[in-house]
Parts: structure tokens; C-alpha cells; sequence
């Protein structure tokens, strides 16, 4: 089956739309207040710098190698003797485990933005009881919205790599740029910006713990889309000239500046309004409408711009983390994309409900399985065993089963010697050991 191919450009802003998400605007800002600021700032830097990218660069490799589906791409580089590794494809499955609990998130944005219409909440209390209300008894309301961004991303995969992936990409990622930089511009207007700039790039050594640069580790991990097949499926559709490491350097800086413009952002309104940084994963939904409503009908035009800003990076991402699935299906099988995805789609869904469902006092008992909600499940069986898990095979195959003269061979005219030895020994020694560590911690501790 011929795969259709990205354009060098939509290869970027496809990855980095995969990349830019939920994480980068909702949980690096409160992961960073949590954690003390700059000094976490920078050891997150270093991460994406030595751990991420060089992960990114490994699975790129693999996929415009192979040129196929995430598990026929293993069977083609294996060595003639390595069979087993077709099962490495697993992580493709990551993607649709994702996608269930992603969209209920999703949904959540889309009525924070007609929320955005009306009278916001103008203290943490009343904000906190209104994303608690919502979550806890809102079955109707969530189902809508979950409905919507669920039928909205499955719509754009079903277009395809060059009419529905790129496209929406080419669209909305500049858009979301373009949102965010007139949130920064006005935000270095407010008395709270040197506040935020300070927190953010002054590292204060105290505030390090002994589990900070775990979750430095992982989150430089998760964050550019890595260990579920993702940047592989779309590297096998990479013109053939693409230049590997401009491609995965370039997908890093956007991931990565778009992280720190959102965190100056955000903490420059939190700090104007004297609120305090370290609110966890409410920052977003609970300490940033009372925020907003601080600044009267224009607070409402910044909820509104932000909240869109949001959901463009929610649905970029989840259009991304469906297509590996699609792809092995439609080359394995030869079905049509449309069949492939009210398969992959049903699966997804009734996993969704489950998840939501399990957020409602009148029907968590029902999908409560060992003490865990199925919302909370389906989050940690992919954010801290498949994800990593899959992380850990990548840098594996690239680094111990894959001969070094042949990665070197599909390298040499991207990297010099030096720079490529560094590499490798990132991806055969570090990374994996690195993701290793951030998988114990988040199962055992």
C-alpha cells in the first residue's frame, strides 16, 4: 500500500502539532510551579535536549527507513532471526488507550470556552466548585462536549495524511502561535511579568527534590509525542530528502518554546493577580478564570483567546495519536480508512464513556476496578507502562539490534562523526536508562 507523504513543512507542524499539546500549555506550568520554577525549567531543558530529542531522532530514523506501519517497520529492520520484534508494535495501541480520555479532556476545554461567554468565577473556591460540579455530576454536558471533540478528531484523521492531518495542522498551529504570542505581547504589559520571567529562568537549587529531575525526565519524554508510534507513522511519509536532525531539532524548539511562552503567560496573569504558582493540575480550570474575571469583559475576551489556544492544541495532538493504528490497519489488512476508524473509534469511545463515567459520583462504583476509577487506569497504564515502555524498545532496537554501520549509513549526511557518536551513545545507554527510571518511579513511588 502506498503511504502518502508529508511535505517537509507539514512533517514539522504535523509532529510538533502531535508534540504541542495538552501538556505543553495545561501540565508543563503546573508541573514547573510545583517544582520551584527555573532550576526545573532548566533540568527540563537539558532533558529534551540530550533525552528527548535524541529519542525523537531514533524514531524518526526508524520510519523513514522502513517506510511502513509501525509493526511492519520492525519486521523489516529486525535481523532475519529477530521475529519477536513484530510484537514491538504494541505501541500503536498506546495512541487509541490515549485518545479515550483525551477527548473527555478536549470536551472539558470546549465548555471552558463557552463558559468564557458568560460570568466567570471570581475566586479559586467558586472556581474549584464549578470544575468539581462539572466533573463529579455533569453527565450530559460532559458526554456533549466529550462527543464533539471525539467526532471532531476522528472526522480530520478520516481525511487522510495529506488532506486531513497536514491540512489542519498547516491551519491550526500557526493559529495557536499566533493566539499565544498576543497573550505573551500582553502579558509583558502586566505588573506580574518580571514575577513570571524571574520565576521561570532564575533557578532556585533549594527548591530541586530528590523525584524533580524524574519529572523533568518525563516529562521531556512525554511531551514530544514519544514510545506509541506517533513520529515513527508520520516519518514514513517523509519526502526523501528531508534532512533527519533539522526536522527533529525544529519539531524540539517549537515543542519547546511553546511550552515556555505559555508558562510566562500564564504565570504572569497568576502572579498580577497575586495567585500563587503551585495550584497542580487545577492551574488551568481552577486558578485561572478568577484570574480572568479580575479583569472584567476583557477577562472574558483573554478566557475565551486562551481557552481556543487550548483546544487547538488538544486536537492537533489527538488527530496525531489515532494514525499509527489507521496506517497498520489499512496496509495490514486493506481495509479502507473509514472501516479501520469505526473500528479503532468504537474501541475508543466506549472506553471514553467508561473513563468519563467514572468521574460521576452516581456511576464511579460501576467502573471502579481495584480501588481506580477507569478514567484514572486508562491514564496511568499508558502514561507510565506503554508510553515509556515503548520508549525504552525504540532506543533499544536503534541502539543494540539494528547494526551501527547501518544507522550510521542513515545519519552521515545529517550528522558529522563527533556529533553522531554522542548521539548514539545517548540512545543506546542513557535514554533508555533514563525512561527506565521515570517507569519505576511512576509505578512503584
Amino acid at each position: 500500500m502506498k503511504i502518502a507523504r508529508f511535505s517537509r513543512i507539514g512533517f514539522i507542524l504535523a509532529a510538533a502539532g502531535s508534540a504541542v499539546g495538552l501538556g505543553n500549555i495545561w501540565k508543563f506550568p503546573y508541573i514547573t510551579g510545583e517544582n520551584g520554577g527555573g532550576a526545573f525549567v532548566l533540568i527540563y531543558l537539558c532533558t529534551i535536549t540530550f533525552i528527548g530529542l535524541s529519542l525523537f531522532i531514533a524514531e524518526v530514523l526508524l520510519g523513514k527507513a522502513a517506510r511502513n506501519d509501525v509493526v511492519s517497520s520492525f519486521e523489516t529492520l529486525a535481523p532475519k532471526n529477530g521475529h519477536l520484534w513484530k510484537y514491538a508494535g504494541f505501541m500503536i495501541f498506546t495512541g487509541v488507550l490515549i485518545l479515550s480520555f483525551y477527548t473527555i479532556v478536549i470536551g472539558w476545554i470546549l465548555k471552558y470556552i463557552v463558559v468564557s461567554f458568560t460570568a466567570l468565577p471570581t475566586s479559586i473556591k467558586d472556581a474549584g466548585d464549578a470544575f468539581g460540579t462539572m466533573v463529579s455530576t455533569e453527565t450530559l454536558t460532559q458526554f456533549i462536549f466529550f462527543t464533539i471533540a471525539f467526532f471532531i478528531t476522528i472526522f480530520i484523521v478520516k481525511k487522510g495524511i495529506k488532506k486531513g492531518i497536514e491540512k489542519v495542522n498547516l491551519i491550526l498551529m500557526p493559529l495557536l502561535i499566533f493566539i499565544l504570542l498576543g497573550l505573551f505581547l500582553y502579558s509583558t504589559t502586566l505588573a506580574g511579568f518580571s514575577q513570571a520571567i524571574s520565576f521561570l529562568f532564575v533557578p532556585d537549587w533549594s527548591k530541586v527534590t530528590d523525584t524533580t529531575v524524574l519529572k523533568a525526565v518525563g516529562h521531556a519524554f512525554f511531551t514530544l509525542s514519544l514510545g506509541m508510534g506517533t513520529i515513527m507513522t508520520y516519518a514514513a511519509s517523509l519526502p526523501n530528502h528531508t534532512n533527519i536532525l533539522k526536522a527533529s531539532i525544529s519539531v524540539a524548539v517549537i515543542d519547546t518554546a511553546i511550552a515556555l511562552i505559555a508558562g510566562v503567560v500564564i504565570f504572569s496573569f497568576l502572579f498580577n493577580a497575586g495567585a500563587q504558582p503551585a495550584a497542580g493540575p487545577g492551574l488551568v480550570f481552577i486558578s485561572l478564570p478568577p484570574v480572568f474575571a479580575s479583569f472584567g469583559v476583557l477577562g472574558n475576551v483573554f478566557s475565551v483567546t486562551f481557552f481556543v489556544a487550548l483546544a487547538f492544541a488538544g486536537i492537533t495532538s489527538a488527530v496525531s495519536i489515532v494514525e499509527p493504528t489507521v496506517l497498520y490497519m489499512t496496509s495490514r489488512f486493506n481495509v479502507s480508512r473509514t472501516k479501520a476508524l469505526f473500528i479503532l473509534g468504537s474501541v475508543a469511545y466506549i472506553c471514553g464513556s467508561m473513563a468519563l463515567l467514572s468521574n460521576i459520583k452516581e456511576f464511579a462504583s460501576y467502573v471502579t476496578f481495584g480501588g481506580k476509577g477507569f478514567f484514572n487506569i486508562l491514564d496511568f497504564a499508558s502514561s507510565s507502562i506503554m508510553l515509556p515502555l515503548g520508549g525504552i524498545i525504540i532506543a533499544i532496537f536503534v541502539g543494540f539490534v539494528m547494526p551501527k554501520e547501518r544507522v550510521y549509513k542513515l545519519l552521515k549526511d545529517y550528522m558529522n562523526d563527533t556529533v553522531f557518536n554522542i548521539w548514539y551513545f545517548l540512545i543506546k545507554f542513557i535514554t533508555p536508562i533514563a525512561v527506565l527510571m521515570v517507569m519505576i518511579n511512576k509505578i512503584f513511588f
